[in-house]
């Protein structure tokens, strides 16, 4: 009786299903809204600086963000953050974060819940 039995090297990575991917988006952005700008009491993602998480099948997560400014305080550390943080989710194996300016960023961009918090209404 022949038994086939397939090992999975470092050349051939595993492929993500659907649901998969799915989880470990939810996963993401979560690590994601424990990052916040230091002069602002509101997570980036509510605060609507993350323009876009995309999974790829075989689990490389790229990130579109922005900051609030291109003079932001924070443009050497808060991409460093977020990259650190994504990594951590069980099941990524590699992060990209590119930094984008288009669209501008500008409060009508935020959440409900963070103009809430910092009195934006």
């Amino acid at each position: 009786m022949e038994q086939n039995v397939q090992v999975m090297t470092a050349d051939e990575p595993q492929i993500l299903s659907s649901i998969e991917k799915t989880i470990i988006e939810a996963q993401v952005i979560e690590a994601i809204r424990l990052c916040y700008d230091p002069e602002i009491p509101v997570n980036i993602y509510e605060l609507g600086l993350i323009y876009s998480v995309d999974i790829s099948d075989t689990a490389i997560v790229n990130v579109r963000m922005t900051l609030t400014t291109p003079h932001c305080p924070a443009a050497q550390t808060l991409p460093a953050d977020v990259a650190r943080r994504v990594k951590s989710v069980k099941g990524v194996n590699e992060v990209v974060v590119d930094i984008v300016w288009e669209p501008p960023w500008n409060p009508s961009m935020m959440t409900e819940a963070a103009k809430l918090e910092i009195g934006f209404f």
